[in-house]
């Protein structure tokens, strides 16, 4: 990380996407969570005080809330699984440093359930192995490259039994982080950035279900996607949608695409990549 400040420095701002982020298995291997999601953060922030780079965007998860059906930022932090906890551990550290540092500004973007691809078709999910999300396992029942679709508990105390989540196109927060960023600069007249530390939800206030992100995704794609119900995952919960309005007024910021824009993009990117990136 030295070599790359000083390389292509000066640097100014960092966006901090890196970590592992499987809920299953950090409940498995939480010290492989805790080595590289904490730690690797740690050994971040202390290059960047060495480079006098002060504004960070990380990338946090709904997960911090744990079991909320319905979060806002000042909610109480409790997560339910490590991968949760390291994202929560990380916001701390964000916290503290940005106490002890006036001209420290760290925007924690709380994540709830990306999906979808670009428009293009040509930037997608592919993750290596059996995917740990929902939306790249359908994509893969659906363009054949798995059997079949495991629902992960049935009996969640939601409309179908299955779980629900705030699904947000992966476009509308790549325009989130953006916005983010204007808003840390320091404009000229000095009075308009975000300073300090402010933790923010990405999200639609919306929810799907698992059963309901299926069936538009038969509908996108005109495949059908063969499921088996299966038992609850660990560390899961029964429902999380985002109370958005933080991001609407800081950041004048909000989720324009629908969950059939997310089927109907990530269907375009199978197509074009049906054996993935390989």
């Amino acid at each position: 990380m030295d070599d790359v400040f000083t390389k292509h420095g000066p640097i100014h701002a960092v966006i901090h996407f890196a970590g592992l982020k499987a809920v299953g298995e950090s409940v498995s291997k939480p010290l492989l969570y805790f080595e590289n999601n904490v730690g690797g953060t740690v050994a971040l922030l202390k290059v960047m005080k060495k480079h006098n780079c002060n504004d960070i965007v990380f990338s946090s998860s709904a997960t911090v809330y744990g079991d909320n059906p319905l979060a806002t930022e000042g909610d109480k932090i409790q997560p339910t699984n490590p991968y949760g906890n390291t994202k929560a551990q990380i916001e701390t550290i964000l916290h503290d440093i940005a106490n002890s540092d006036e001209n420290f500004s760290a925007v924690c973007l709380r994540y709830f359930n990306p999906v979808g691809a670009h428009k293009s078709g040509l930037i997608g999910e592919d993750p290596q192995g059996i995917p740990n999300n929902l939306m790249p396992y359908i994509q893969r029942v659906a363009g054949g490259r798995l059997p079949h679709l495991n629902v992960l508990g049935t009996d969640w105390p939601t409309p179908d039994g299955t779980g629900v989540r705030d699904f947000i196109h992966v476009t509308d927060l790549a325009k989130g982080h953006t916005a983010a960023l204007a808003k840390q600069n320091r404009p000229s007249d000095g009075k308009a950035s975000l300073r300090g530390f402010h933790p923010i939800n990405l999200g639609t206030g919306r929810g799907t279900s698992v059963l309901e992100l299926v069936a538009a995704f038969e509908s996108a794609s005109s495949v059908q996607i063969k499921t088996i119900m299966t038992d609850r995952r660990a560390g899961d919960v029964a429902q999380l949608l985002a109370v958005p309005d933080k991001a609407n007024a800081e950041l004048n910021w909000s989720a324009n695409m629908t969950t059939s824009d997310m089927c109907r993009d990530s269907w375009a990117w199978v197509q074009k990549n049906p054996n993935g990136f390989n």
